[in-house]
């Protein structure tokens, strides 16, 4: 902050001090790992342990999460990669549902560990499946130090069931749990999150998916049918929580709470039909999502299915905040394709905002002095990933993993599709093998 800005009150400065009131005092309360590391915040000497990881879902072998219920589903079991699916248990057939809201640590990636609030663990919540028809109950705990609420995002149910707090219904306080229950109408890919304080909840990474599926299978089938859900997050270098009041300088991009290197692929077998739904509960940011080596068409919204005749192609489909996409295509073109958002900032891993342009300029002398006067700090350099590669703070990771080839220079919102004639059940198949002549080389 400059000092023309010192006797000035800023938007930011009065959101951080106001907004969630109710919310921010019990948090200074809270356990210390949760104590807040904003920009000038001192952030923990040691980042929290993570919680076990669940395992990636969706690959060839890899079943969900155990359904106590009969094994004989009438629908083919959506995969959110490196998130589990929701449980649940049937009471004279209704289908009954956990959720509890609760402080968590997530593994962004080996290496980057954030204080997060989320359910059953993990952030975003576990996945929730249901078939259209069903009557189900969502038995919600609240394990946080202030009041929260649910609201199922897109879903149609009674007025009393929306969960938009101190409208539809009374606060869930510290310590209780509430009842949702109502018979589901319609059919598409939907989300969870509170609908209270949403600002500080939602931006500490509470939100999840919701997924119905229509009571005659829609057609044509798909064989692999995966979900991902967008996130934006602020945590400031060497920090481990994130900021809530921050409104445009986000450095962390997620896919279902992993960064690269630490998502997952998405597998598939030639010729098999792919859907992929993409939810999006970003604070600001829509997400043009892209895959390279295929044409897709955009097939559904939360809104629902999008009828066959007005389909339309695409290889980037923007997810505005607050709203899904599903995208389908035949798994027809072999290879390891990436898969990513296409703003290029949303594929750094934890970039320190407002430092100083340097490239083309030569620090070394500059370096020098810096690293006598300033011992760990992070020097300046000539490129945004060579400074991000060069003394990070601790719990901050680079955005650059080793290929095939070379150095694959992407983080934040990045996975890969991998495509092959033959998988073998519950294994990556490693890195694709280019048939001879089949790759760019030097001439």
């Amino acid at each position: 902050m400059n000092t023309n800005d010192q006797s000035t009150l800023t938007r930011r400065q009065v959101l951080a001090t106001t907004a969630g009131l109710v919310a921010i005092t019990p948090m200074m309360r809270a356990a210390a790992s949760m104590q807040p590391e904003h920009q000038g915040h001192k952030p923990a000497a040691t980042p929290p342990s993570p919680p076990p990881t669940p395992p990636a879902q969706g690959h060839e072998g890899h079943a969900p999460s155990p359904v106590a219920a009969p094994a004989n589903l009438l629908y083919r079991p959506v995969i959110a990669p490196d998130s589990p699916t929701l449980p649940f248990e049937l009471d004279n057939g209704v289908k009954v549902f956990r959720l509890t809201a609760e402080p968590v640590a997530r593994e962004f990636a080996p290496g980057l560990v954030v204080n997060c609030w989320g359910y059953n663990g993990q952030s975003p919540g576990p996945m929730i499946e249901a078939v259209e028809g069903d009557r189900i109950r969502i038995l919600v705990t609240n394990n946080l130090p202030v009041h929260t609420t649910v609201h199922w995002h897109g879903l149609l149910l009674p007025n009393g069931m929306d969960g938009v707090g101190g409208l539809t219904q009374k606060h869930i306080r510290p310590g209780q749990t509430f009842k949702y229950e109502w018979t589901i109408r319609g059919h598409g890919t939907y989300m969870y999150h509170p609908h209270f304080d949403e600002m500080f909840q939602m931006g500490l990474g509470m939100m999840g998916l919701f997924v119905v599926h229509p009571k005659e299978a829609r057609q044509p089938a798909v064989d692999r049918d995966y979900a991902i859900l967008l996130n934006e997050w602020a945590v400031a270098p060497g920090a481990a929580t994130p900021d809530p009041t921050e409104m445009t300088a986000f450095n962390l991009f997620t896919f279902n709470g992993r960064v690269f290197p630490g998502t997952s692929p998405l597998l598939a077998r030639i010729g098999e039909r792919v859907r992929i739904r993409i939810g999006n509960l970003s604070t600001t940011n829509a997400h043009p999502i892209h895959l390279h080596g295929y044409s897709f068409k955009v097939t559904g919204t939360d809104g629902g299915p999008i009828p066959e005749s007005a389909q339309w192609p695409e290889v980037t489909v923007n997810v505005p905040t607050g709203a899904t996409r599903d995208i389908e295509f035949v798994a027809d073109n072999e290879g390891d394709w990436a898969f990513h958002c296409h703003k290029v900032h949303h594929l750094m891993n934890g970039m320190g905002h407002n430092l100083p342009i340097v490239v083309g300029i030569d620090t070394s002398e500059v370096n020098e002095r810096l690293a006598k006067a300033l011992p760990g700090a992070m020097p300046l350099s000539v490129g945004m990933g060579h400074m991000m590669e060069m003394g990070r703070p601790k719990n901050t990771i680079g955005s650059s993993t080793e290929g095939p080839f070379d150095e694959i220079d992407a983080g934040g919102m990045f996975t890969v599709l991998k495509v092959r004639k033959d998988l073998t059940v519950g294994t990556d198949p490693g890195w694709y093998e280019h048939p001879t002549g089949s790759v760019a080389e030097p001439v």
